[in-house]
């Protein structure tokens, strides 16, 4: 009996003695566990990407439905997106109610969104979305200075359009064919002329973005975004700016001869003083506009989205190196829609480029398709990664509807798993 009790107890300290040493165990792995990071191990910064997407209205339905997006922001946030670029003015019309628009139009907002939407303010609604969320908010002014023709803003104010030599207001088929091939890079001919010929239809004209009556309309509706919304910056494009066979028309004719002692512009529109003081126009309304803003909100960004310089200044006179230079733009993102590696890889290579992405934050706009020219998954993987390699802040995507939906070659489900292993964590955009 004696025996079993002493060995009874034998077991119970060993147990107790394993329970002590398990305990102190665990302490010690705790400890270790929850102890502070050394200070050296918090020396390298979290890594900063530019991850947007553009937003429009053109061939998607995703504004008009309140499901579609929501849905669409919850999709960006959990793929780790950071940044939306909603269309806010396109095609002559707002897509916000604006006060400014209803004064000028007649109309406060699309009336296709207002219809669908009933009035509501969609913009606001993706501003609470998206912060929810976790997304940086760019309002995006897409259609800059164009619209057509037939809009109620060219209609009620016909004297704002600009003109050709020929007192054309629209850009004609034989002015794509002939002058322009003679203005583009030789590689870049087939791609960029598509490209402008799809925007630049003949239904579309063009506000002169020298005429102070134009400049005071657009400056009003950027600031009345700025200040109506809680809005982390606003966006520009590719159309602000003028078609280089633009700008005969009486104002800016008038304000070249008041500072050439009176002589007429030259006939010839690629002439390069032309060319230049044209383009000079522009880029001091540009200081105008990114001096208004910050005037407001100082720290909203101005960010720029546009094409290669070569094919910026010498169809749309838009001199974004020099906005760069002098400090008017915050973030730029640069549009190279490529099919092909090795094209989109030389535009990364530009030495206009590579000077700007050393001064700001400098990303590139990726095409993940439209209804006619689909993107498969890997192509824009490859894109991304030649984006990565060469140490950009980011990339963009246009557009939402091509991300993944069932109009691209990939299934949904594929191309949403890819883009998740393209972004499998959270990070924020740089400064």
């Amino acid at each position: 009996m004696t025996n079993k009790i002493n060995h009874k107890l034998k077991r119970l300290k060993i147990w107790l003695v394993a329970g002590v040493a398990i305990a102190l165990l665990s302490i010690s792995l705790y400890a270790i566990v929850i102890s502070p990071t050394p200070v050296t191990a918090k020396a390298t910064p979290e890594k900063k990407e530019v991850r947007g997407v553009w937003i429009t209205n053109v061939s998607s339905s995703v504004l008009f439905t309140p499901w579609g997006i929501n849905r669409a922001l919850r999709q960006l946030s959990q793929l780790n997106f950071n940044t939306v670029y909603p269309v806010t003015w396109n095609r002559g019309n707002t897509f916000y109610p604006s006060d400014i628009a209803k004064k000028i139009t007649g109309q406060p907002q699309d009336p296709t969104l207002a219809a669908f939407r009933l009035g509501q303010d969609v913009l606001r609604e993706i501003f609470q979305q998206s912060h929810r969320q976790g997304l940086r908010v760019i309002p995006w002014f897409e259609y800059g200075f164009m619209a057509p023709i037939n809009s109620l803003l060219v209609k009620r104010h016909p004297h704002w359009v600009t003109t050709s030599l020929d007192k054309n207001r629209n850009l004609s088929e034989g002015f794509f064919e002939l002058e322009l091939k003679d203005l583009l890079p030789e590689s870049d001919e087939e791609s960029l002329l598509t490209q402008l010929q799809q925007s630049l239809s003949i239904y579309n004209v063009w506000l002169n973005p020298i005429h102070p009556q134009v400049q005071n309309f657009i400056l009003d509706l950027i600031l009345e975004v700025v200040k109506k919304y809680d809005v982390d910056g606003i966006q520009i494009d590719d159309r602000f700016g003028m078609p280089v066979q633009f700008g005969y028309d009486p104002i800016t004719v008038h304000i070249y001869r008041e500072q050439h002692q009176g002589k007429m512009p030259p006939k010839d529109f690629t002439d390069p003083e032309w060319m230049q003081w044209r383009a000079n126009q522009i880029t001091a309304f540009i200081e105008r506009l990114y001096k208004s803003i910050k005037a407001v909100k100082p720290n909203c960004i101005v960010s720029v989205s546009s094409n290669p310089y070569d094919f910026a200044y010498k169809l749309y006179l838009q001199d974004w190196e020099t906005w760069i230079e002098r400090g008017l733009v915050d973030e730029f993102i640069l549009q190279v829609y490529r099919n092909d590696l090795s094209s989109f890889v030389e535009e990364l290579e530009q030495p206009t480029v590579k000077n700007a992405k050393k001064k700001i934050p400098f990303s590139i706009g990726i095409l993940t398709g439209t209804m006619k020219t689909p993107m498969k998954i890997e192509k824009i993987q490859q894109q991304v990664k030649a984006v990565r390699d060469r140490h950009f802040a980011g990339v963009s995507f246009f557009y939402w509807e091509t991300l993944w939906s069932y109009m691209t070659p990939d299934s949904p489900q594929e191309r949403r798993v890819e883009f998740k292993k393209m972004f499998p964590t959270s990070v924020s955009r740089p400064k």
